[in-house]
């Protein structure tokens, strides 16, 4: 089959590669009809480098329709048209029972002290070959995948419960916005831009979006958010503005280890990614810091007493944080990889209503086909041509 693969620093190409099979009892084989590109994926294409090999097949945001079933994969059934939740988990353990789908026991990636394994995203969870391809191995697929329905739709209304909606809901949910209440996010790319629409769908009385790509707040003003442009507004001053000086009651930074305004975090983590294995997983792991722009505007800008909950994936094991600061502002963190399972009952209505609450129709800019990949992954790096969400179509 074809598939992308990771080849080095900054490169990816799409290759061809062994089929996958039914390995374990509760696999699942499903033919990717969708799969799309995430800013997590971004962090592989230019800084973890140390933790993949050349020919790791990524991506961890993929539908399609199951094409064969081990013995125990539950219900599911070949011709089931099935979403790809990114965390791989059993829902029979201690931590899926308790909704920490994202920390399963079964699936821990515990030679690297790591949580559950995830598709297409490096040996630190597991290694496991990921979806952006024609086809993909789902393990435990007795209880992973969503099965959605076979109505005609276009996959974009289902595609984003493999990630993107589940974060954002996790997001908001652990920012504990009041009934009318104001929130900020931080990062207007998929996850942001959904998190901004989550956040007013569930009773916020006032979402406020900041970037500075022209497209990403275009994107989010059209459904409902204010939004600041962080080149042109001093972003602080603009949200007291709007908060009776305050601040808002939470502030999401759905951006992470890569937000602009760190340049010298910027410069070690590329420098990083130069760097032999050898040398850049220990530095990693032990010493690696984050560019902490985004979360040092949040601790900033969130009211005393407020919530700051992390959709943004972060990586650092030596970020340098303002203790002084959160304590005297007794701001409560919350963060974590999202938990799918547990939220995608109750996203499947809306993403199901005609109506569509959540605009999962007005998300993806770019559809192209698996073989365009390497050039989207550059497209989606450089937020060229107005790009906001690629999905590709192994297809095409």
């Amino acid at each position: 089959m074809r598939a992308l693969t990771w080849q080095g620093n900054e490169r990816v190409s799409v290759e061809d590669v062994p089929d996958p099979t039914i390995q374990e009892p509760q696999d699942a084989v499903v033919r990717v009809t969708s799969t799309a590109i995430c800013g997590s994926d971004l962090h592989l294409y230019g800084v973890l480098g140390a933790f993949l090999d050349a020919g790791d097949v990524l991506g961890h945001e993929a539908m399609g329709v199951v094409e064969e079933v081990g013995p125990e994969a539950g219900d599911l059934k070949p011709g089931d048209r099935v979403v790809v939740p990114f965390g791989i988990a059993c829902g029979g353990c201690w931590m899926c029972r308790h909704g920490l789908q994202s920390q399963c026991e079964t699936t821990q990636v515990t030679d690297q002290g790591s949580g559950a394994a995830l598709f297409g995203y490096t040996k630190l969870y597991g290694q496991v070959p990921g979806g952006q391809a024609e086809y993909l191995r789902v393990p435990q697929a007795h209880y992973g995948p969503v099965v959605v329905p076979d109505d005609g739709e276009p996959d974009e209304r289902y595609l984003y419960l493999s990630d993107v909606l589940p974060t954002a809901w996790q997001a908001v949910e652990y920012a504990q916005v009041p009934e009318g209440g104001s929130v900020v996010v931080l990062g207007l790319g998929p996850i942001g831009q959904m998190a901004a629409r989550v956040a007013a769908h569930r009773g916020a009385g006032l979402v406020v979006g900041v970037d500075l790509v022209p497209e990403r707040l275009a994107m989010a003003a059209r459904h409902g958010a204010t939004v600041i442009d962080q080149n042109r507004t001093d972003v602080v001053g603009a949200v007291r503005d709007l908060t009776e000086g305050r601040g808002p009651d939470a502030v999401i930074d759905a951006v992470g280890m890569e937000a602009h305004g760190s340049p010298l975090a910027e410069t070690m983590q590329k420098a990083s990614g130069l760097l032999p294995d050898m040398l850049a997983k220990p530095l990693t792991e032990h010493a690696g810091t984050d560019r902490l722009a985004a979360l040092l505007t949040g601790i900033e800008l969130v009211r005393r007493g407020g919530v700051l909950s992390l959709a943004g994936v972060y990586g650092g094991a030596k970020d340098p944080l303002p203790m002084l600061r959160l304590f005297d502002k007794q701001v409560t963190i919350r963060q974590g990889q999202a938990n799918v399972r547990r939220w995608t009952d109750d996203l499947l209505p809306l993403v199901g209503d005609p109506a569509d609450p959540l605009g999962v129709l007005d998300l993806r800019t770019h559809r192209w086909p698996l073989e365009r990949a390497p050039e989207a992954y550059a497209m989606f790096r450089g937020k060229d041509d107005g790009c906001v969400k690629v999905v590709l179509d192994p297809a095409a």
